[in-house]
């Protein structure tokens, strides 16, 4: 298999359940937590619900490939 091939699979194996993942975690938070009651923390940021929403997704995601990343790197076989 050519190496590219299997750079493309790795890469994929770790976006995909990270985004999975996000999705869960944010309908789950923010089913909990109105984003409306977050933005009071710090009145320099003025993100509109939307924004939040986002911020939080990306953030999810970005906590989901650190652990698919970490995931990956332990499965590798040494060399």
């Amino acid at each position: 298999m050519p190496q590219s091939i299997t750079t493309f699979r790795l890469v994929i194996s770790i976006l995909w359940p990270a985004f999975l993942m996000a999705c869960v975690s944010s309908g789950v938070v923010f089913s909990i937590i109105d984003p409306s009651d977050l933005l009071g923390f710090d009145e320099r940021f003025d993100l509109g619900v939307d924004a939040t929403y986002t911020v939080g997704f990306l953030l999810f995601w970005f906590l989901g490939c650190v652990a698919s990343t970490i995931t990956a790197i332990l499965l590798t076989k040494p060399r």
